[in-house]
């Protein structure tokens, strides 16, 4: 049996690495981002990102929930300047959920040695898998950043999401869990090709390869009405798995985010 397209539906910067990846493996990947990614154009929210930066070391630990957010927190500030070796007395430590983000933490300049993330072969990239690298080190008093991205209309962390999981156990711990927003997160704005896509492998048995529940809610909302009972979905979490098939996919597998088991998943599918 042929192995099924792949539909990439990451944000366009992580969509292109990961489509050349899939393809190197011998699959048919196209990318259709379902998260549009830019810069914070809200005033309130530039001055709080400007002061977040301008004290780091008032924080035991920055986390940031993806390689967006590390990428735009450092994108003024270069990471040495903050975190380097150079500053000894800085204890602030940076946390990533995953492999990804921590690459693109150090690709910012953050010594490896100052960032803690899952280790390589955890069930999970998540809060809950960092939590348990990291919880140790919060002690009552310590206050903690987490560096997000921003749809443009909360002020504060989205309920129900693993970062606001993850400040409840850092205030639990007696910790001070605090947000900034790095960058702003929306809704793609499609060509008319790219909707005749998104139609035709709703039908075909092309594969949806979803990482972000946030995306499968914009996928409903750019096709308002489409039946998705045909449709086939890899979902990197469980809680986009049941945002996918509460979106009414009728094939929805789950797997760990990483690039072998993504591809191992796909061919034991097919």
């Amino acid at each position: 049996m042929p192995l099924p397209r792949v539909i990439v539906t990451r944000p366009e910067r992580e969509a292109a690495p990961w489509v050349q990846q899939l393809r190197a493996r011998g699959l048919h990947a196209v990318a259709l981002p379902l998260i549009a990614i830019g810069p914070c154009s809200d005033p309130a929210a530039q001055a709080a990102l400007a002061q977040a930066r301008a004290r780091l070391d008032a924080y035991r630990a920055v986390m940031f929930v993806s390689g967006n957010a590390a990428l735009h927190f450092f994108e003024e500030n270069p990471a040495p300047a903050l975190m380097g070796k150079a500053q000894a007395a800085i204890k602030t430590r940076a946390w990533a959920p995953g492999p990804g983000t921590a690459r693109a933490l150090e690709q910012a300049g953050v010594p490896a040695d100052r960032i803690d993330s899952p280790a390589p072969d955890a069930p999970q990239f998540d809060s809950e898998a960092l939590w348990r690298q990291v919880g140790a080190q919060v002690q009552p008093g310590d206050r903690v950043l987490i560096v997000r991205g921003s749809s443009g209309t909360e002020p504060g962390p989205a309920q129900g999401t693993g970062r606001d999981w993850l400040a409840r156990q850092i205030e639990a711990a007696g910790g001070q869990a605090e947000f900034v927003a790095a960058y702003q997160r929306g809704a793609p704005r499609w060509r008319a090709d790219e909707v005749a896509l998104a139609q035709q492998a709703a039908r075909d048995g092309s594969l949806w390869l979803l990482s972000s529940s946030e995306a499968v809610a914009h996928l409903a909302e750019a096709l308002p009405g489409q039946d998705w009972g045909r449709a086939h979905a890899l979902a990197t979490h469980p809680r986009i798995a049941e945002a996918a098939r509460a979106a009414g996919f009728g094939d929805v597998r789950e797997c760990r985010p990483a690039l072998d088991d993504v591809v191992a998943s796909i061919e034991s599918g097919a």
